[in-house]
């Protein structure tokens, strides 16, 4: 009787697998599409670069390039699987990172993503703590918005975030530093400039400059205005890019601002146009915090920076959270 033989029987040789090696290597050739100069940015031969390639091709079942004697030239196939090539060793790196934090935290890259509203102010915080505590990170910061942070974040782009809370974001877990008081920047001669007890309410009928869509500072400050009464609809006439943007208009007379206590000094230095109001108790306030994946491998280390980091912010004018 004929006894059939399954695809586990002893010698049998399933299809071929394609390994990282060859598809760095199709990387290279995809990207510098010559395979001279693709064999010398990755110090192969030429004759092994191309090999890596045909092989990846027949592990594939796919033509991914066409070869001619001057030019190599992507074939759509070639097209599709070289950002998924890339994608793939993107994410290799990200998990030898990990692992290499793992076996020696505080060592290696960390991608530090910091919102404009915190950078100018703590940036000089967090680098000396850096500098002085874990001498060998290689800390590499990213100013931008927190929508593109928080992308940059869940892509594996950025490692660690600095950042106004709560997110509320799925696979986001927040570790709080500090809270910060707003107060009232307004022109030397505003009816409310110097006051230390200035309700709420009082800004229901200001003329209030914010900055422009996407910064959360705007939220924040809309969110304030429209607790004390605020009109949604209340006319917002001039926005500005950034903060210092935004203190220049207010010494300029054309309305007043919210600005964050760690901002106020950097900002208002020796302008004799701007004044200070407070607002009474409880004033309005935001959290600053730091941010990472829910998960991620670097947890008791990144747990570790936010315990250093409550400890180095002690001298500003903030209130340290649990």
């Amino acid at each position: 009787m004929a006894v059939g033989h399954g695809p586990g029987r002893p010698g049998h040789r399933g299809p071929k697998q394609a390994t990282l090696a060859q598809l760095r290597a199709f990387a290279v050739v995809a990207e510098q599409l010559h395979f001279r100069d693709a064999a010398a940015a990755i110090g192969m031969s030429q004759p092994a670069l191309s090999g890596a390639v045909s092989a990846l091709e027949e592990a594939l079942g796919v033509r991914l390039l066409e070869r001619t004697t001057r030019k190599v030239l992507l074939t759509p196939a070639g097209e599709r699987i070289a950002g998924r090539a890339r994608a793939v060793l993107d994410a290799m790196g990200g998990l030898l990172e990990e692992a290499e934090a793992v076996r020696a935290p505080f060592t290696g890259a960390l991608r530090f993503g910091v919102i404009p509203t915190v950078a100018p102010y703590l940036l000089p915080t967090v680098l000396g703590l850096f500098h002085r505590r874990y001498p060998r990170l290689e800390l590499q910061v990213h100013e931008e918005q927190t929508a593109s942070l928080l992308e940059g974040l869940a892509g594996g782009r950025l490692d660690l975030l600095l950042l106004a809370v709560p997110l509320g974001v799925p696979g986001v877990t927040e570790l709080p530093l500090f809270d910060e008081d707003f107060v009232l920047l307004a022109p030397r001669d505003h009816p409310l400039a110097g006051r230390k007890d200035i309700p709420r309410e009082e800004l229901r009928g200001l003329r209030l400059l914010l900055l422009d869509e996407g910064h959360c500072l705007r939220d924040q400050a809309l969110d304030i205005c429209h607790d004390a009464g605020r009109t949604a609809g209340a006319d917002v006439t001039t926005t500005a890019a950034g903060l210092s943007t935004l203190v220049q208009l207010v010494a300029g007379g054309l309305g007043v601002t919210l600005l964050p206590r760690t901002a106020l000094r950097l900002e208002t230095a020796r302008n004799e146009h701007l004044a200070t109001g407070y607002f009474a108790e409880p004033a309005p306030s935001r959290r600053i915090a730091l941010a990472m994946r829910t998960g991620t491998a670097r947890a008791e280390e990144f747990r570790a920076v936010a315990d250093a980091l409550r400890e180095a912010v002690r001298p500003l004018p903030v209130w340290l959270t649990d």
